[in-house]
């Protein structure tokens, strides 16, 4: 009897501990949710910051006849490291959490840049533009930030150790491969159409840096999860696939770059950073709800809150960047155009009288 008894209570205690594991297991993956939210979001503060400290340094510097003067400043040197501290921040994010929570969470750039621009650099608009431009750039801030806390309680919990074996079999499964035919099509016809139509429509650019950056994280993520299981103990280096995707991760960085500064020589920067935010998180997600199986086992309210999220988030990202000023390029030099006509009929003159006293053949001003 005691024997019988024992055994039913065994049987009774084991749903408790089945569900308590459960429940631990799912706040600690809401604690890597959380830990990889948090290091992006100050990877893209930092970021900000840095970015803004090297345009004050370039604004306070611009009429210097050094064109490399704001290298001798240490506010320059100041904004590089940390620029670099966080770059550090936003990759080592990609170890923690979801690719789906952490590419979104760029829009915390834009909304850092918008305040640090009014408050550090000093961005004024006149009295008669603030409801249409300084309301609206805190009303897409506000956005941005409902859009942010959205992304970061529905996001996916998806937390599988990105070990070697794991990569290799993402890499060859049918979907992944699939969805690589699929972009690698598109992005020959969109560069075919850019390089030989001359098609410089700006969706058409972005869209090319869009696909090569969802490749871009893509690849941060598995390096970086390598990484950090390699930092722990487990050695992942040894790896072929490893060496693979950084060396894919440099690659497309880099043209990813060549593509967004010839983006930047034809189109005004807020406007890149809206369309380009929106096509580069959309394609992003996409790849990897594919690669990494994000959204497999959540439910529907939670894939449709974090789109409203992301929704929410592209509104704010396009009110804050739809009217921003545009730079006006600083001109050291008077055009001989903006000269009035009596300055230019005196100078003709005084070469006149100088060159018969010379014995000089004329020439016309104008044509020197």
């Amino acid at each position: 009897m005691d024997g019988s008894h024992s055994a039913a209570l065994q049987l009774q205690q084991l749903p408790p501990t089945s569900s308590s594991s459960a429940v631990s297991e799912a706040s600690f993956s809401y604690k890597e949710n959380l830990i990889g939210a948090l290091l992006a979001i100050f990877g893209h503060l930092v970021v900000s910051i840095a970015l803004n400290l090297q345009k004050y340094c370039h604004i306070r510097l611009a009429g210097s006849k050094d064109s490399r003067a704001y290298f001798k400043t240490k506010t320059w040197w100041l904004g590089l490291f940390l620029m670099l501290l966080g770059e550090l921040g936003v990759f080592a994010s990609y170890a923690f959490a979801p690719l789906s929570l952490i590419v979104p969470l760029s829009a915390v750039s834009v909304i850092a840049s918008a305040i640090i621009g009014i408050i550090f650099i000093k961005e004024k608009w006149k009295p008669k533009d603030f409801l249409r431009r300084y309301v609206l750039s805190f009303v897409g801030c506000g956005l941005a930030v409902v859009g942010t806390y959205l992304l970061v309680t529905f996001a996916p919990n998806s937390h599988e150790k990105m070990t070697g074996e794991n990569v290799t079999r993402h890499l060859v499964s049918w979907p992944f491969l699939l969805y690589m035919l699929v972009e690698i099509i598109l992005f020959c016809l969109l560069l075919y159409f850019y390089k030989e139509k001359n098609a410089n429509n700006i969706v058409v650019i972005l869209l090319l840096v869009a696909l090569l950056g969802s490749m871009t994280v893509v690849t941060v993520k598995a390096v970086a999860g390598m990484l950090v299981l390699s930092i722990q103990g487990n050695l992942q280096l040894d790896y072929p696939i490893f060496y693979v995707m950084f060396v894919c991760m440099v690659a497309t960085a880099v043209y990813q770059a060549a593509f967004l500064s010839q983006a930047s020589q034809m189109y005004d920067s807020s406007l890149i950073a809206s369309v380009g935010y929106i096509l580069s998180t959309t394609i992003a997600i996409t790849a990897g709800a594919i690669f990494y199986l994000d959204f497999i086992g959540e439910d529907v309210l939670h894939i449709c809150m974090f789109a409203l999220g992301c929704l929410i988030a592209f509104l704010g990202v396009f009110l804050i960047t739809r009217n921003r000023k545009k730079p006006i390029p600083f001109e050291p030099y008077i055009s001989m155009d903006a000269m009035p006509d009596s300055y230019l009929h005196n100078r003709q003159l005084l070469f006149k009288r100088y060159s018969n006293s010379r014995n000089l053949p004329h020439h016309n001003l104008e044509s020197l």
